[in-house]
C-alpha cells in the first residue's frame, strides 16, 4: 500500500524521534530555499521558515505599537476637549454649540463642522443650531446605533455645513439625551479629504465625542 503525502506528514508529526534515528536525512535532503535559486538542507530551510515568523511577527508588533501611540494621542485630544466643554459650560449658553465645534476643530484639526439640536428651549429656537432640520434629518439621526463614516453621498446634514461641496468624507454623530436616551441632535465632522473618514475606521473615539456633547448641550433643550 503506497503511503500518501498526507499520511507520512502525519506520521513525521506524530513520530519526531524519527530524525533522531535518521540524523543524516536533516542534511542530505536538498529544499529549494525562497530566497533565492539555491538548494538548502532541511535544518537550514527550518531556520529561515522561523526567521520569516519572527519577521512576521516584528512587523505585527511594530503595528501594535504604532496604534497604541496613535490611541494615546487620540485619548489626550479627547481629554483636553473634555475640558474645554466644561469650561464652556460657565459662558453664554446659546454660544455653548459653537464653542464647542471651535475647540473640537481646533483638538483635532478638523476643517469643518456643523452641529443641530432638537427639540431646545424657545429662547433658543430661533438661533442656526436649532433651525433648518427636516423630519426626515431627524429620523434619520435617530437611526443611528453608532456613528457613520465615510463618503459624502449628499446627505441632507452635509448641507449644513459652511462649504458642502468641500465635503469629500464625513462622520455623523448621533447626539443622545443622557436622560431620556432620545435622539437629541446630530453632530457632523467633515473633510475635503476623502480618506479623513473612511467606512473601516473604528468609531470608538467618535462615539465618546457624542456623549461628551451630549451630556454638555443637554441643558438647552425644551423640558
Amino acid at each position: 500500500m503506497e503511503l500518501s503525502e498526507h499520511d507520512l506528514a502525519t506520521y513525521l508529526a506524530a513520530n519526531p524521534e524519527f530524525f533522531e534515528r535518521h540524523a543524516e536525512l536533516l542534511t542530505m535532503v536538498q529544499l529549494h530555499s525562497p530566497h533565492g535559486n539555491r538548494a538548502v538542507s532541511l535544518q537550514e530551510r527550518q531556520m529561515e521558515m522561523l526567521r520569516d515568523k519572527m519577521r512576521t511577527l516584528e512587523h505585527r508588533l511594530a503595528a501594535m505599537m504604532r496604534n497604541a501611540v496613535d490611541n494615546e494621542t487620540l485619548a489626550g485630544k479627547l481629554l483636553l476637549w473634555a475640558r474645554d466643554c466644561l469650561l464652556a459650560q460657565q459662558g453664554a449658553p446659546a454660544q455653548l454649540p459653537q464653542t464647542l465645534q471651535d475647540t473640537l476643530k481646533a483638538a483635532f484639526d478638523l476643517p469643518m463642522t456643523a452641529l443641530k439640536l432638537w427639540p431646545v428651549r424657545e429662547e433658543f429656537a430661533a438661533l442656526e443650531f436649532a433651525t433648518g432640520v427636516s423630519e426626515d434629518a431627524r429620523t434619520f439621526a435617530a437611526s443611528l446605533s453608532a456613528p457613520f463614516v465615510g463618503p459624502n453621498p449628499g446627505f441632507e446634514a452635509a448641507h449644513w455645513l459652511p462649504d458642502a461641496q468641500m465635503a469629500q468624507s464625513l462622520a455623523l454623530i448621533p447626539l443622545q439625551n443622557p436622560h431620556t436616551s432620545l435622539c437629541m441632535g446630530l453632530l457632523v465632522l467633515a473633510s475635503p479629504d476623502s480618506q479623513r473618514f473612511t467606512a473601516d475606521m473604528g468609531t470608538d473615539f467618535l462615539t465618546l465625542i457624542g456623549q461628551l456633547a451630549s451630556a454638555a448641550l443637554v441643558s438647552l433643550l425644551a423640558r
